[in-house]
């Protein structure tokens, strides 16, 4: 069943968090050689190249990616709602780290060129992605981009829980059809840039994830 009231909406972060919290240390070590450097490329490609850049890494995990974006030359500052992942990406890349909730953000208005929420945001409730979604674009500055990889739900809009990385835990989550997630995300005032499906050179039903680019429009003057 979904979750659609805020108790229920609580309920399923809380749960999905603990999920991950039951086995970070090996969900981290198991994804730090997982190569994204197609979706950090997609990322990158629409914002400057003449200057570091402040970007956000959003469910940053082990800090994998905060590691590269430093490396890159940019900015970064992770956040996660798991506090063993924080500890990890904060110790792993030295960037700053935000505990913070996926369906409770608070976060600094027009702070960031580029957010990257990498197979994350699918863990949230239908219901709770305007107010996230509505969070990550005030965080960014005019003309920022936003790019998101998302399990999706290959033409279908499928939200529930599905079974956890242990026995006692289970995780919600939020498979969207793209027809149904670019309607969620220009409702929420974003211009679409570029998609694609992922990995790359495999034939569609072998593409679990898809990658969405998004900017945040310049102010009308």
């Amino acid at each position: 069943m979904a979750a659609r009231t805020e108790s229920e909406v609580r309920q399923a972060c809380s749960a999905t968090l603990a999920d991950y919290a039951a086995v970070a240390e090996g969900y981290a070590l198991g994804n730090l050689d997982h190569d994204v450097s197609q979706n950090i490329a997609a990322l990158l490609r629409p914002l400057p190249t003449d200057r570091p850049l402040d970007l956000l890494d959003v469910c940053c995990a082990s800090g994998r990616d905060l590691v590269a974006f430093t490396q890159l030359g940019h900015r970064a500052v992770g956040l996660d709602g798991v506090p063993a992942f924080c500890k990890m990406a904060r110790a792993r890349s030295g960037c700053p780290v935000w505990q913070q909730d996926l369906c409770a953000l608070d976060l600094p208005a027009e702070r960031f060129d580029g957010i990257f929420a990498n197979a994350c945001l699918f863990h949230l409730p239908r219901a709770a992605l305007p107010a996230a979604l509505a969070q990550l674009r005030g965080s960014l500055r005019p003309g920022g981009v936003l790019a998101v990889s998302n399990a999706h739900g290959f033409s279908q809009d499928q939200e529930g829980w599905t079974g956890g990385r242990t026995a006692g835990t289970r995780s919600y989550v939020c498979w969207l059809s793209e027809e149904t997630w670019v309607d969620t995300c220009q409702t929420a005032g974003l211009e679409l840039i570029e998609s694609f499906y992922r990995p790359p050179g495999k034939p569609r039903p072998q593409q679990p994830f898809l990658v969405t680019v998004w900017r945040k429009p310049f102010e009308k003057q």
